[in-house]
């Protein structure tokens, strides 16, 4: 890819799609419906809340011989993030012969559709779903479809439908053979260009007349050269964040830098101590990584947005993002994680709990970025828990989500690390609350003491979601349930 063509290339059902002349901020869904007239993809919320503009995203598997594919909220999805991917719309699983997919058929038989407006989506997230997992439990179905909002229907029809389609196993699989490859064929460099002086240079994927550029590099080597040269860079992972400031703001970034096809960030390696993940790996990556360590931190993880947004947003978005509200940085802190911040050719190691100087303001310093975030492993008498608690179950904003980390010591609680969001400009510990527990029996903490630590502690603030004296009063009932059940054992 050069600045020359300037084109987005993917791969379109067995034939290779070149988007020319389109605006770096465009959206997947904007081209599918308006250029590709894939009019089956819709637009509900165009912030990646309703499933109805599901599609699938597909890159070559590790051996090269098939295709993995992620389910993705296309409404927020920049298109010059598709380029050396393959995209599945619902219109790409009618067969040649006029044949449906066997969720598509058994979606009319069980009457799983009423108005039609969210059926694509639904279609697609089931799908998605069973191309991993073609004999899916109820429980899977129902959490694959938690980004999916049906407001007629009704949903057991569509997870009647979804359990016989599967009876048909062997005909779950999509045919992407046609696929692979022409995706080896517009597969993106791995090694970056270099000058005739040896200096790297960052081809673009899309490059305006004024200058403004959307690049996607291969190397966390270019990634830190060009935030050094470019340090307003807006840094692209899963686009949870800056899809809606394209949607809902209309923001027009000069600089757009896509993370996703840098191979070190999207790593996880591990001590014998801790896990090392790199800041483009996915939560849903995360999730299934820390399920044994951390149940807790799971389901925190499992109740964050829906499966397409999990599978494409990233634990050190949401980090970088520093939403006071955001769900996983409790939980990271209870547990000591620290980030690895580079620049240039330079990295150091800042605590999660030093990391945020305010509200959506941090440490870093211009041209700097996230490598990775480093996870310590459970060590034997560890304690975890976590609770996040919102209006609706699934697919909502915290009112507050609280985390802590404790061992027993003589029936005693010791090093205590208590954190929350949504009580403070940014998610942050609670030193003065960790003190009222260290050193006591569960059975002797007061509830009084607890409440007298969050007065002393916290600015107290009414909001959109709870009022202060809600956000108070679950702040001191979820440390008092976190040790509730070492009572007995003490």
């Amino acid at each position: 890819m050069t600045q020359v063509t300037n084109t987005v290339r993917f791969v379109l059902d067995g034939r290779i799609v070149e988007a020319q002349g389109e605006r770096r901020t465009t959206t997947v869904l904007d081209y599918l419906r308006e250029q590709m007239h894939r009019t089956g993809t819709k637009e509900g919320c165009a912030e990646g809340d309703c499933g109805a503009c599901v599609v699938m995203v597909g890159e070559l598997n590790a051996a090269g011989t098939g295709v993995d594919y992620v389910a993705t909220n296309a409404c927020i999805q920049l298109l010059p993030s598709l380029d050396g991917k393959s995209v599945k719309t619902v219109e790409s699983l009618k067969k040649a012969d006029g044949t449906l997919h066997p969720v598509q058929a058994e979606m009319i038989k069980c009457h799983g559709s009423q108005c039609g407006f969210c059926t694509p989506g639904i279609v697609m997230s089931l799908v998605n779903l069973v191309q991993v997992l073609p004999m899916p439990n109820r429980q899977q179905i129902t959490d694959s479809l938690s980004g999916n909002l049906c407001r007629c229907t009704g949903y057991k029809p569509i997870i009647e439908s979804a359990t016989k389609a599967c009876a048909k196993p062997e005909a779950l699989k999509i045919d992407d053979s046609a696929d692979v490859p022409l995706l080896k064929e517009i597969k993106r460099a791995s090694v970056p260009t270099l000058s005739l002086d040896g200096d790297i240079i960052v081809q673009p994927v899309v490059r305006t007349r004024k200058g403004n550029e959307f690049v996607s590099p291969a190397t966390i080597t270019e990634v830190a050269d060009y935030l050094v040269k470019n340090p307003s860079t807006t840094l692209l992972a899963g686009s949870t964040e800056i899809g809606l400031q394209v949607n809902k703001q209309f923001s027009r970034p000069e600089h757009i830098m896509y993370l996703g096809n840098v191979n070190e960030l999207r790593q996880v390696t591990e001590t014998a101590s801790a896990w090392r993940i790199g800041a483009a790996v996915s939560l849903t990556q995360v999730e299934a990584l820390v399920a044994q360590a951390y149940p807790d931190f799971t389901e925190v993880l499992r109740r964050f947005g829906s499966p397409p947004i999990r599978s494409t947003a990233t634990l050190a978005g949401n980090i970088a993002n520093g939403s006071p509200i955001g769900d996983t940085m409790p939980c990271l802190m209870a547990l000591g994680a620290s980030l690895v911040l580079r620049r240039g050719d330079k990295t150091r190691k800042v605590l999660l709990d030093n990391f945020y100087t305010g509200m959506k303001k941090n440490v870093m310093e211009p041209g700097e970025f996230i490598e990775a975030v480093e996870l310590p492993k459970p060590v034997a008498g560890q304690v975890f828990r976590a609770h996040k608690v919102s209006k609706r179950f699934e697919q909502d904003i915290s009112a507050t989500c609280a985390a802590i980390s404790y061992m027993l010591k003589d029936g005693k609680l010791s090093g205590v690390k208590l954190a929350y969001n949504g009580l403070a400009p940014s998610p942050c510990r609670a030193p003065k609350l960790e003190a009222v527990l260290e050193g006591k029996l569960p059975a002797d903490v007061k509830s009084a003491d607890l409440d007298a630590a969050i007065t002393a502690s916290f600015t107290a603030r009414d909001g959109l979601r709870a009022t202060w004296a809600y956000r108070a009063l679950v702040a001191r009932n979820l440390a008092l349930e976190f040790i509730e059940e070492q009572k007995e054992v003490a």
